[in-house]
């Protein structure tokens, strides 16, 4: 066992954070936990996870359940994506392994929504397969011991930390290796304002011997800002209100909003939403009434969505999709038990204190 392994070894016995996956370490709670931490902060995947286990316990329940129940446990992680690849890959491992998670990781990264790393990390961490596993934390932890000045997110980087990772790696161990390092990512060697004092490897650390820790990882340059003006409308037919279900193969694929779009240059947001219903529905709106601005982003991205209460002049007969999978008129009870993208679930939450049209259809 090396120095670097003996140190993060004791370091992680002593300091792991006591998340309920870490329990029993049974496939599917590591699985679920993974796919979930992708591009979230764990405060939030304790949360989501703890709610989809009691609601979907198995390979089994998930194999067999609704989509609307996913993706409503779903709401608010984001990158939905993962959710339809848990289910698609949930029905195959009950159609060819078993409803059980196989330990290859080769196999492993042939499977819907797994890929390499996930692969490698549910054989360590599940199975204690002997493969590293090589996370953002795991590259910022290795490239700033290394002291690399290559950019972390250079193929050659990668390949580095992961040489780097296979060597430390004591047989027998990489649950606890593999964990240990990504723990002290999270912790210690954090982006900004890392404890370098309180590192076990400190002591080994390059980068604190050259005072490199505060210029590296080497990032590439952010990407630009975009910003997106859309609106959106909400059409009340008696006590039901308009709501349609986007496409499986679209940005927030399955989750259901009310119909609306991308504010034009020299467009205002209300003629937008009257616009945009009538391109996306046939149906024909009038008087836009402000109901709010909500904004959200994600990735690089920017929204600020303007809600507004819309009167329906046309008939509901003439309701032709362009642009959704499905639609329907919804209770106001009935909405609140779909899932939705980031904007329309404030919107929805913020209306829930008053459900129901405000003005007359």
């Amino acid at each position: 066992m090396t120095p670097l392994a003996r140190e993060l070894l004791h370091w992680f016995a002593l300091a792991a954070r006591p998340l309920p996956w870490r329990a029993s370490y049974h496939p599917y709670h590591v699985w679920l936990a993974e796919i979930m931490a992708q591009q979230t902060q764990m405060e939030r995947v304790v949360a989501y996870w703890t709610r989809f286990i009691e609601a979907i316990p198995h390979i089994p329940a998930l194999a067999a359940a609704q989509a609307s129940l996913v993706l409503k446990l779903w709401e608010g992680l984001g990158y939905y994506r993962r959710a339809h690849h848990l289910m698609a890959c949930a029905r195959v491992l009950c159609q060819d392994f078993g409803c059980q998670l196989p330990a290859d990781p080769a196999v492993l990264a042939q499977l819907p929504g797994i890929g390499p790393y996930v692969a490698a990390a549910i054989a360590s961490i599940a199975y204690e397969v002997d493969v590293p596993v090589v996370d953002a934390n795991v590259l910022r932890v290795a490239t700033r011991f290394l002291a690399l000045a290559t950019p972390i997110t250079a193929p050659t980087t990668r390949q580095t930390v992961t040489e780097f990772c296979r060597a430390h790696l004591p047989p027998g161990q990489a649950r606890a290796f593999n964990q240990g390092l990504m723990e002290l990512g999270a912790l210690i060697c954090t982006p900004k304002a890392p404890r370098c004092l309180a590192c076990p490897l400190g002591s080994l650390c390059q980068a604190r011997a050259q005072g490199l820790v505060e210029s590296l990882p080497v990032r590439p340059p952010r990407r630009e800002v975009v910003r997106i003006p859309m609106a959106t409308g909400l059409i009340w037919e008696g006590n039901r209100v308009f709501v349609q279900q986007r496409r499986a193969d679209d940005v927030w694929g399955g989750l259901w909003e009310f119909p609306g779009g991308v504010v034009e240059p020299g467009e205002s947001p209300s003629s937008t939403v009257c616009r945009e219903i009538a391109e996306e529905t046939g149906l024909m709106v009038t008087d836009p009434q402000p109901l709010g601005v909500f904004r959200h982003s994600y990735m690089h991205y920017r929204v600020t969505l303007h809600a507004f209460e819309v009167r329906l002049v046309s008939s509901p007969a003439d309701l032709r999709l362009t642009e959704a999978q499905a639609a329907r008129w919804a209770t106001w009870e009935e909405v609140c038990q779909l899932p939705f993208p980031a904007g329309h679930r404030q919107l929805v939450a913020t209306l829930s204190r008053w459900p129901g049209p405000r003005t007359s259809s």
